[in-house]
């Protein structure tokens, strides 16, 4: 059968873009099916902030007038700005049937429209950068994902590794019972308390009125203490924007927090509650029942994701961090959330994965990003 690969170039090769991995994944107890407006959001130029400082193109892969597979090719200028020389470029949205050939021709495709905007390197699958859903899923197939995580079978990983791409790095998700004090190392206890009598750091929770003015704090700790990890890209003005946006559909002012130190934010902690089980129930629309879904939220949900907790790096001697995970703790016992996941966490960091080991954590789930050349 023919194989053709092209450039999503309408509104119909939008919808087959998107309505791609309902066909691939509906009969998957685990998968999550992600609400379709959000997406067709998310794609657009003028919706996404990505497009302030990035482009990409979009293909889709054809049999016989029937799509088999998609991925994206995307480049990044505050990758740019931050990695200069690497010339690199990234691949994200990947999804396509058990088809070899359709794999190496649509890695062959986003290398190609990599290579002619000058880039020698390409990094992904991300959606479109690290902070959205990235990495293909090698270990935990049989558990749903939670926020901004994809699922995939196992396939795609053999399929991948076949068609010549190089494991670049893997990414860790780590479970945890927050309502379990007694897996904790009575270490992290002691460290909390010190952080407010021996340094005076105070926590202080987000509310949604001054969200957006958190946010730039946010940005602030993030900024400075992810800049050494691999892969870092700076939040801009327009990122914090979006993500404000975002982040108001699923705000909870108990697990949004800062921490400073006289009056300085030195830390930052961004746990959302899993919007993933009420998208389940949704099945990727808002009509005509979605919407009853949404707004029971609160009574469907009952983890967490721990996506952002960060310290300046002047800062990481207070023992900050150690308290803001007493406060989860504290909160999975007064709340409906007994457990959540914490990550993604990179394989190289070490001082973090220890301390998930030390709040007694167990990785649940590996995904692989992976590179080429171009």
């Amino acid at each position: 059968m023919s194989l053709e690969i092209r450039a999503v170039a309408s509104h119909r090769e939008i919808r087959e873009f998107i309505e791609l991995p309902f066909r691939l994944h509906s009969t998957s107890p685990q998968w999550v099916p992600p609400l379709r407006l959000e997406r067709r959001l998310f794609l657009s130029r003028r919706h996404n902030a990505f497009f302030t400082h990035g482009d990409a193109r979009l293909f889709l892969a054809w049999r016989d007038g029937r799509p088999v597979g998609r991925i994206s090719a995307q480049y990044n200028l505050s990758y740019d700005g931050r990695h200069p020389g690497e010339a690199t470029g990234m691949f994200g949205f990947f999804e396509a049937e058990e088809d070899p050939d359709a794999v190496r021709g649509l890695l062959e495709a986003a290398a190609g429209w990599l290579r002619a905007r000058g880039r020698t390197r390409m990094l992904g699958p991300m959606d479109f950068t690290m902070n959205d859903e990235s990495g293909i899923l090698i270990e935990g197939f049989d558990r749903e994902p939670m926020i901004r995580q994809p699922w995939h079978p196992p396939y795609y990983q053999r399929l991948l590794e076949e068609a010549g791409l190089r494991k670049a790095m893997d990414l860790y998700m780590w479970e945890l019972s927050i309502a379990d004090r007694s897996r904790i190392r009575p270490i992290l206890f002691r460290l909390a308390e010190e952080a407010e009598t021996k340094h005076g750091v105070k926590l202080r929770k987000m509310t949604r009125r001054t969200l957006r003015r958190d946010l730039d704090a946010f940005g602030e700790v993030y900024n400075a203490a992810w800049a050494e990890n691999w892969d870092f890209v700076p939040f801009t003005k327009a990122d914090l924007d979006a993500y404000a946006r975002e982040l108001q559909l699923v705000f909870d002012p108990d697990w949004f927090m800062v921490a400073e130190k006289d009056g300085e934010p030195i830390a930052v902690n961004i746990t959302i509650p899993d919007i993933n089980q009420v998208l389940k129930r949704m099945n990727g629309r808002l009509l005509p029942f979605g919407w009853w879904h949404y707004l029971r939220r609160r009574r469907i949900m009952d983890r967490v994701r721990v996506g952002f907790l960060g310290v300046k790096p002047e800062f990481q001697h207070t023992g900050v961090a150690a308290q803001m995970y007493i406060e989860q703790f504290n909160l999975g016992e007064r709340t409906r959330y007994s457990w959540g996941e914490m990550g993604w966490i990179l394989e190289t960091n070490h001082a973090m994965n220890r301390g998930m080991e030390a709040m007694g954590g167990r990785i649940v789930k590996r995904y692989r990003v992976y590179e080429r050349d171009v």
